[in-house]
C-alpha cells in the first residue's frame, strides 16, 4: 500500500510538471506572435485596425437598433405648392399628369383648371393626392423640372404639420372607449334591475357615439398622413418685345409724323367725347336755352311797350308850291 501511494504521488508530480511545461510553451508562442505583429509596418496594421473598428461599429449599431425602435413614429401632414413658368403649359400639364400617374399608381387627381390669358396661351392648375412614401421623389422631380426640361421655377412652398400628439392621443382615447364599451356590454348582460339596464344602455349609447366620432377623426388623420397634397400651377413664359431702335440724337421725320398723328387722334378723341356729352345732355340744354330766349324776347317786348307812348307823333304840314 505504501509503495502504491508513493507511485501515485510521483504520477501527480509528473502531471503537474507536464502542465507547467505546456502552459510555458503556450505563453511563449503567444508572446512570439505578439512580437511578430508588433514588427508590422503601419500600412500593414491599418486593415486590422479598421476591421476592428468595423466590428465595433457593427456591434454598436446592433446595440443601438433596439433603442431606435423604441422611438415613437412621427405623423406629418404635408402639402406642396409649385409654380412653374414653361413654354407650352398644356403640353407640360399632360406630361406631369402622365409622370405622376406612372410614379404613383395610387395617386388621385383633384381636378385641373385651364384659363386662357392670351391667344392660345393658358394658365393651368393641377392638384394631386400622392402617397407619402413616394412624395419625396415627386418633390425632387418638380423642384428640378425646369432645370432639366427648360423654363423657370417661380415658387416652391412646402407646408408641414406635425400631428403626432393628436394621432397618438386619438388612438389612446379610442382604445379606452372600446375597453369601456366591452365592460358596459358585460355589465348589461349581468344586470337584472330595469333601472340598471336603462342606465347602462344610456351610457353605452354615449360611449358608442364617442367611438364613432373618434374613429372618423382617426380615419381623416390616416388619410392626411398617408396621402399628401401636391398643387402645381403652370404659367406661360412671356417673351418681351425689344423696343424700336430710334436715333435720339437726330431728327426723325417718321417719328415726328407718328407723334403728329397721335396728337391729332388724341384731340379727335377729346372732341368726339365732348360732342357725345353735349348730345346726351341736350335734353337739358335745349329746353333751358329755349326758355332763356323766350324770357329775353318777353323782356324786350315789354320794354318797347313802355317806351312807345312817350314819343309824340310828328305833324306833317304841306307847303304851297311856288307855282301857285
Amino acid at each position: 500500500m505504501t509503495s502504491m501511494k508513493k507511485h501515485s504521488r510521483w504520477l501527480l508530480c509528473l502531471v503537474g510538471l507536464a502542465s507547467l511545461v505546456v502552459f510555458a510553451v503556450f505563453f511563449s508562442a503567444c508572446g512570439g506572435s505578439a512580437a511578430m505583429n508588433s514588427t508590422f509596418t503601419g500600412s500593414e496594421a491599418m486593415p486590422v485596425h479598421s476591421a476592428a473598428q468595423g466590428a465595433a461599429g457593427s456591434s454598436t449599431s446592433k446595440q443601438s437598433a433596439p433603442s431606435n425602435s423604441n422611438i415613437a413614429q412621427q405623423y406629418l401632414i404635408k402639402s406642396l405648392n409649385v409654380t412653374l413658368a414653361v413654354k407650352d403649359t398644356r403640353q407640360v400639364a399632360a406630361q406631369l399628369q402622365s409622370w405622376i400617374s406612372a410614379t404613383d399608381p395610387h395617386a388621385t387627381s383633384a381636378g385641373a383648371s385651364y384659363t386662357e390669358i392670351n391667344n392660345n396661351q393658358y394658365n393651368v392648375s393641377l392638384t394631386f393626392s400622392v402617397q407619402s412614401t413616394l412624395y419625396p421623389n415627386i418633390y425632387v422631380y418638380l423642384r428640378d423640372y425646369t432645370a432639366q426640361h427648360g423654363g423657370q421655377l417661380v415658387s416652391l412652398t412646402e407646408h408641414v404639420q406635425d400631428v403626432t400628439n393628436d394621432y397618438i392621443d386619438t388612438q389612446s382615447r379610442l382604445k379606452n372607449l372600446r375597453g369601456e364599451q366591452q365592460r358596459l356590454l358585460t355589465l348589461l348582460g349581468q344586470a337584472q334591475a330595469l333601472n340598471d339596464i336603462l342606465n347602462i344602455e344610456q351610457r353605452l349609447t354615449d360611449v358608442e357615439g364617442q367611438i364613432e366620432s373618434i374613429e372618423a377623426h382617426l380615419n381623416a388623420l390616416n388619410g392626411q398622413v398617408t396621402f399628401y397634397t401636391v398643387a402645381i400651377t403652370l404659367q406661360p413664359i412671356s417673351t418681351a418685345v425689344p423696343p424700336p431702335n430710334t436715333n435720339a440724337g437726330g431728327w426723325n421725320p417718321g417719328q415726328v409724323w407718328q407723334s403728329a398723328v397721335s396728337a391729332v387722334a388724341a384731340v379727335s378723341q377729346v372732341l368726339a367725347t365732348l360732342f357725345i356729352w353735349l348730345l346726351v345732355f341736350s335734353v337739358y340744354i335745349i329746353p333751358v336755352a329755349c326758355f332763356a330766349l323766350v324770357v329775353r324776347w318777353l323782356r324786350k317786348r315789354r320794354l318797347m311797350q313802355r317806351i312807345a307812348p312817350k314819343v309824340a307823333p310828328i305833324a306833317v304840314t304841306s307847303t304851297p308850291s311856288q307855282s301857285d
